[in-house]
């Protein structure tokens, strides 16, 4: 793998479109060993339609969790049919699952960090060390607004815990300019964010956003603010 110089890069890519940096990491790293993560967010379909668009055959995945919204599942199968492809679908593991259901029960994400932190070590971080052991690099719809454990992120990042790139097209973009693109762009995005929902994960684990509240705050609403990472992210601080 070619060592980047992430200083020198960051430089070049904070006046670069987002659309630019992909182009710039895909010449890099060529698309077989470069692939987004989508969660379905408005940020990562703002994502899928600039990368699609560049390549069609890119590579994207998606963990399914099993504990998805339903209409999470079905702006999958739209996002599928507008774009004409097919996604990297990764899953956890059975015994995973059941050990841990049998032990602590199926809400056990409530009773503590600990747990809930076992919940998605299970359903989302080892899936994603499947996928990222295919890659070089991975892109991520990451924005410094979103949250405290995210407002240091750059464009592109080394992930010590995966040993490969991290790039995070709109890093530097606001909330506003997502939905920019998307009216813009006509891209597919869920119907439960006009219900009030502003970061969509599992289903049991969101809850809307009220006014005022942070981006971030209807994903483990009853978790301080700087636990609020899943393990597919972890904190920089």
């Amino acid at each position: 793998m070619e060592t980047l110089d992430l200083k020198a890069i960051n430089k070049e890519f904070i006046n670069q479109s987002p659309v630019k940096v992909i182009e710039n990491m895909l010449g890099r790293i060529g698309s077989a060993k470069i692939a987004l993560a989508s969660s379905l967010s408005i940020e990562d379909q703002v994502l899928t339609d600039m990368l699609l668009k560049i390549d069609p055959k890119a590579r994207i995945f998606f963990i399914d969790t099993g504990r998805h919204f339903q209409k999470t599942y079905d702006l999958m199968q739209e996002t599928m049919n507008r774009y004409g492809f097919h996604y990297e679908v990764y899953a956890p593991e059975s015994e995973d699952l059941e050990a841990l259901i049998a032990e602590h029960g199926p809400n056990l994400f409530y009773e503590s960090v600990e747990l809930r932190k076992k919940c998605c070590d299970a359903r989302k971080v080892k899936p994603l060390q499947r996928v990222l052991k295919t890659v070089e690099a991975w892109i991520c719809g990451l924005r410094r607004e979103q949250s405290l454990t995210r407002d240091e992120i750059d464009p592109l990042e080394w992930d010590g815990n995966y040993s490969i790139y991290k790039v995070n097209p709109i890093a530097l973009w606001n909330e506003e300019q997502v939905w920019d693109y998307i009216r813009k762009e006509n891209v597919p995005y869920s119907n439960l964010y006009q219900s009030g929902f502003r970061s969509i994960g599992c289903e049991p684990c969101t809850r809307v956003v009220k006014p005022g509240e942070d981006v971030r705050s209807g994903r483990w609403w009853w978790e301080s603010p700087d636990k609020k990472e899943c393990g597919l992210h972890p904190v920089k601080r």
